[in-house]
């Protein structure tokens, strides 16, 4: 028996990880176990869960509503900085983690807990995510994470754990993908998708949940307009909403179509390489959107020292360090670009694709008569000294030097 620790707060989602962590603390700690579901948006995933948690021996379950929160303060500053780990990865898990353990500390704190318990492996990013995020609220708190130090070897292991205990699970063996899922998207990984030389079934029935794949959508596209403030989506098709109701609805038509699917094999924060598949369709939606409604609205410099940013915040996010100075510096130049990202965005959705129907905005630095093949406001001949500028040191080189071939 474990000592020293008489209350732990446990990061509870009802999975197969944490389904079996409640009853090995109690038999490991000897502990009082206070279980917290975060409700980022798994919808369905929380029918039962109070019930389930106190049978295996939790003596509360807090359920935390923490939807608007994950949206408004994780969500849309990742759509304002454009920020996509390895050109691809939206970021879904890792936008989560956050909030999910700021929370953990207020309520463990609120309980006057020991410890604060993750399901997380040993090899994954979460790990990290969770646990930095505890050492910016309570650099103090015990952390256990049970896969650190239990004998348990793989999820067939915990599955067998899970039977011989009785405790209940919503897979079995041939459905024991490891999943993760809230308002922003849902990730697949484990089982066939180990390797990758397999195709996914995106077919099969029950693998895909948010989406459909592209070969089932219809054959008639979907248009939708998407419409910004200060780079802040607000509303669908000229309906405001909040941000929550905003995604709801852009996952729907996306879904149905096909959009946001991505298959990956990505670089792990600790070192090795894994191979996932990520349904993200309203995500993918405002992204495409907010790059569109950037384009007229961004200086050039801005917008490619902006790119720049937006690779190293992709980074930090990812890498769990969302409470440090640097994500605060950043995300403060941000803000400051977004300034005039305001209007709409219209796009066509067909077959999982993305295409672009038409972008205005009061604050569009496009000027037609600029830009235009035909007559306008522009003389032609003022190119000419700025060539020669521009090329000057070209031009010296050649002279001097005559090297350049």
């Amino acid at each position: 028996m474990k000592k020293n620790v008489k209350k732990c707060v446990l990061a509870y989602s009802g999975g197969l990880d944490t389904s079996i962590i409640i009853t090995w603390l109690k038999e490991n700690y000897g502990c009082e176990v206070v279980a917290v579901c975060a409700d980022v948006g798994q919808d369905d995933e929380l029918e039962g869960l109070e019930e389930k948690a106190l049978k295996t021996g939790a003596s509360k379950l807090y359920i935390a509503d923490l939807k608007s929160e994950f949206v408004n303060d994780y969500i849309f500053p990742g759509i304002k900085a454009g920020v996509k780990y390895e050109d691809n990865y939206l970021l879904g898990t890792a936008f989560a983690r956050p909030v999910i353990a700021k929370k953990l500390v207020e309520i463990a704190k609120a309980e006057g807990a020991d410890a604060i318990v993750h399901g997380c492996t040993g090899k994954g990013n979460d790990q990290v995510r969770f646990e930095l995020g505890i050492k910016a609220f309570a650099p103090e708190m015990t952390v256990i994470a049970p896969w650190r130090e239990w004998e348990l070897k793989s999820r067939e292991d915990e599955i067998e754990y899970a039977e011989s205990h009785n405790i209940p699970l919503k897979i079995n063996r041939e459905t024991n993908y490891s999943k993760d899922k809230n308002l922003w998207h849902l990730s697949h990984e484990g089982l066939d998708l180990e390797d990758p030389a397999n195709e996914p079934t995106y077919e099969k029935p029950g693998f895909l949940e948010m989406s459909v794949s592209p070969m089932q959508a219809p054959d008639e596209p979907t248009y939708v307009t998407v419409s910004f403030e200060k780079g802040i989506p607000v509303a669908v098709d000229g309906v405001k909403m909040d941000g929550v109701a905003l995604i709801e609805k852009l996952n729907e038509l996306g879904g149905k179509n096909g959009i946001g699917l991505i298959d990956i094999v990505e670089n792990r924060l600790v070192g090795m390489k894994s191979r996932g598949v990520y349904e993200t369709p309203g995500g993918t939606i405002l992204y495409k959107a907010h790059e569109l409604l950037e384009m007229i609205t961004l200086d050039k410099e801005t917008a490619h020292f902006k790119q720049q940013v937006a690779l190293k915040l992709a980074d930090i996010i990812y890498n769990g360090q969302w409470f440090t100075p640097l994500h605060k510096a950043l995300t403060a130049f941000v803000d400051s670009t977004q300034e005039y990202v305001t209007g709409n965005v219209k796009l066509k959705l067909y077959k999982g694709n993305i295409i672009p129907a038409g972008t205005t905005s009061p604050c569009s630095l496009y000027s037609e008569s600029l830009a235009s093949f035909g007559e306008s406001d522009y003389n032609q001949a003022d190119s000419a000294g700025f060539i020669n500028l521009f090329g000057l040191p070209i031009a010296v080189n050649a002279m001097l030097r005559g090297d350049m071939k």
